[in-house]
């Protein structure tokens, strides 16, 4: 068996590096407004570079609805399309 590996083109490895770059400055920008900084005086400087905490919340959650939402819409449409060539075919 005969197995063809494609190497990365370069702009495929600046994405990739890009998406790796913007995931870690989320992870360590919300792993310290949820974790490091309730241990922080409340009247310390740094709290006003972060949201209200009720936010820490909110935001994961809308994101994990907006995202169940464009799966549920993705797998609507590929199911809508295999039903029209479905019929086209009979």
């Amino acid at each position: 068996m005969n197995l063809i590996f494609l190497q990365a083109t370069g702009t495929d490895q600046a994405v990739g590096f890009g998406l790796v770059a913007v995931s870690l400055i989320i992870f360590t920008y919300y792993t310290t407004w949820v974790i490091l900084l309730p241990f922080i005086d409340s009247q310390h400087v740094i709290h006003k570079y972060f949201l209200p905490r009720a936010y820490a919340v909110l935001l994961p959650l809308a994101a994990g609805l907006l995202l169940l939402l464009f799966v549920g819409l993705f797998i609507t449409y590929v199911l809508l399309k295999s039903q029209k060539v479905t019929k086209k075919a009979q």
